[in-house]
């Protein structure tokens, strides 16, 4: 009995320096002989956004100088694919307008030189065509950057706010941008305020389920023109302004160097301040050429 209890002794006190031997050896290693590292031993984890596709339109044109700015400071964030389909011709002031049937589309470029689809009707056709012809999927629609502002009351006038709320209307997130009337355009500052939205959003648009929700209203951004001096004040998120005692005010100039600190959204952005607001994926009534708009929009060429 005593002998067998030695013998386990001797095996404990045998394991136990074993253990120590292997500590003090550091460590596991590899099949080559290298110890195995923290690094090595830990399984990576994700860096970065996740990826996601912005369809880009517009009501300028294709080769209008807005899209091409946006495009540009959009294909400068990481982990996207910019895609640009927009109407071959500007197509101001037409709403929500569509064709039937389908228009003829292109190939094309933006004013730098950036890949496009180009699409024989109105803003609205061109997402259209995205969706239903080439068959994209995007995450986000952005349409803009439109030369001249959309906002308050006459938002059911433009073909930029029109491209927007057709991607909405089938379920995809979408903002409509636009930079202030001025003597010359300068769309640096929209084109960062569009990219710092999507940022903002980013892991909403890259979540799967986001395909399966409606959408019940569109992002409306106006940035101030400041071409007469100052510069953008801020940014101020605000209820829509369904309605103005003198539309004009809608139309207006900015001043950008206001010391004003409005509290409206037409008021704020001609204050010089760019302005966010939610407006509805439908029209409050049928949209209407804008005074601004061509006296006549040519019939697109049906495909």
């Amino acid at each position: 009995m005593r002998a067998t209890c030695g013998r386990r002794q001797a095996a404990v006190v045998l394991l136990a320096a074993l253990v120590a031997g292997a500590a003090g050896c550091g460590g596991d290693e590899k099949a080559d002989g290298s110890p195995v590292t923290e690094a090595a031993t830990t399984s990576a984890s994700p860096t970065g956004p996740a990826p996601i596709d912005i369809l880009v339109t517009n009501d300028d044109g294709v080769g209008a100088p807005g899209i091409d700015a946006v495009v540009k400071g959009l294909k400068a964030m990481p982990a996207v694919n910019v895609t640009v389909v927009a109407p071959a011709a500007n197509q101001s002031g037409t709403g929500g307008k569509t064709t039937q049937p389908t228009p003829a589309h292109h190939d094309a470029t933006t004013a730098s030189g950036v890949p496009a689809t180009a699409v024989d009707g109105y803003p609205a056709d061109s997402v259209l065509v995205a969706l239903d012809v080439l068959g994209l999927k995007p995450d986000v629609v952005v349409s803009g950057v439109n030369q001249g502002q959309n906002l308050g009351p006459v938002v059911d006038l433009s073909g930029t706010v029109g491209a927007a709320r057709a991607a909405a209307s089938r379920g995809i997130p979408a903002i409509a941008s636009s930079m202030g009337f001025g003597d010359t355009f300068d769309y640096s500052a929209g084109a960062t305020l569009v990219v710092e939205w999507i940022t903002k959003h980013r892991a909403e648009f890259a979540d799967p389920k986001a395909s399966a929700r409606t959408q019940e209203s569109v992002a409306n951004l106006n940035i101030p023109n400041c071409a007469a001096g100052g510069k953008v004040r801020g940014l101020k998120q605000l209820p829509t302004q369904a309605s103005l005692p003198d539309l004009g005010g809608a139309l207006a100039k900015q001043d950008c160097a206001s010391t004003a600190e409005p509290a409206e959204e037409v008021p704020a952005f001609n204050a010089g301040y760019a302005t966010l607001t939610d407006i509805p994926v439908a029209p409050a009534s049928a949209a209407s050429p804008s005074p601004s708009a061509p006296a006549a929009v040519p019939s697109p060429t049906a495909s």
